[in-house]
């Protein structure tokens, strides 16, 4: 026998301690797990949304392009669909416009304004974009429309998260 015997209270100290953290450790790992999951998930898709857009078919009239994507809210998935107005300008290079409105957040429309032919129209308050999505001055847009960052890969395009221009 050894000289340092543990007495019957201390033992149950210990066992009482070792099974109290124990069964802590067992309540407090899954909420650990509940709260950071999120962010642990790795996000497959990258920074880009494919479209069903082909690079070549695109023409120098601004054609809108829907995408829909999986947002990621949480541990709430919803599918969201959303939209771009894509063309090529003159000199070949593909300009990918949000429709969203600088003024208000309203979707502008590409030449539905018969008073004003060939430019982007907000129908809520008549706000005015050029087609590269410059906003008309003395519209109530401030702001010229974001632009889309894209990449090309296997002839379609893939878009970005809208971007505000530094110009204005």
């Amino acid at each position: 026998m050894s000289k340092n015997q543990v007495s019957r209270r201390q033992f149950l100290s210990y066992t009482l301690t070792g099974v109290g953290g124990f069964m802590a450790a067992g309540m407090l790992m899954p909420m650990v797990r509940f709260a950071i999951d999120p962010v642990l998930k790795a996000n497959a898709t990258g920074d880009f949304i494919p479209t069903k857009q082909k690079i070549a078919d695109l023409t120098n009239e601004p054609v809108r392009v829907d995408y829909t994507f999986t947002q990621v809210d949480a541990w709430y998935e919803s599918e969201v669909t959303s939209s771009a107005w894509v063309y090529k300008d003159d000199s070949g290079n593909v300009i990918a416009l949000s429709p969203v409105c600088k003024h208000l957040g309203c979707t502008v429309d590409w030449n539905t304004d018969k008073a004003n032919q060939n430019h982007f129209f907000c129908p809520c308050h008549y706000g005015l974009y050029t087609k590269d999505g410059s906003n008309v001055p003395g519209t109530p847009p401030l702001a010229p429309l974001d632009v889309f960052p894209f990449i090309e890969k296997d002839g379609f395009l893939y878009l970005g998260k809208a971007k505000p221009r530094k110009e204005a």
